[in-house]
């Protein structure tokens, strides 16, 4: 018998998630991180990595376009997804908030590498210039670790506490006895 792999709830809850891209947020205070890890820890396989890759395709042109950087970031968010993965059987908030964390350091690491990497006047390509890019990009960094912080617990959480009370097929951890 074919196991279940239809996870409705969890895709409603990403496509809530990606909507909010597009509504006004402060500069680099996105569901893109948080939503990523929380596609890995729920949706299966290509949805997974499907999913941030077509919001970012799609949504980049309305909020920002694109820049030398781009295939940086989006490599990110499949890393996110990755670490995501690592939270398929657990609801355990300090393991997720742990993962949010991991997946926001390395967004800042991936995404500014990128952004020294394609810069030819800002950044000379020098050890110094890099480590310059890092510093100029601190001040973003604490919106970008808030905002994964505070999306991955909100579809964590509604996933968790729906889970419990309408989509029980969907059940990540099994009820206390």
């Amino acid at each position: 018998m074919q196991k279940n792999t239809a996870r409705p709830l969890a895709l409603g809850l990403t496509v809530l998630g990606a909507l909010a891209r597009i509504m006004p947020h402060p500069p680099n205070f996105a569901p893109v991180g948080g939503l990523s890890l929380f596609a890995g820890a729920r949706l299966r396989g290509w949805q997974a990595y499907l999913l941030p890759l077509a919001l970012m395709a799609v949504t980049d042109p309305l909020v920002g376009g694109y820049s030398f950087a781009t295939p940086f970031i989006y490599a990110s968010f499949m890393i996110s997804v990755w670490i995501g993965t690592r939270l398929r059987s657990t609801e355990n908030p300090f393991a997720i908030g742990g993962a949010a964390v991991a997946a926001s350091l390395q967004f800042f690491l991936i995404s500014n590498f990128g952004t020294w990497l394609g810069s030819t006047v800002t950044y000379p390509h020098t050890w110094s210039g890099l480590a310059s890019c890092y510093v100029a990009a601190i001040p973003f960094y604490g919106r970008t670790l808030a905002s994964d912080v505070l999306y991955a617990a909100a579809l964590f959480g509604l996933h968790a506490w729906l889970s419990r009370s309408v989509a029980i097929r969907e059940r990540v951890a099994a009820q206390a006895a």
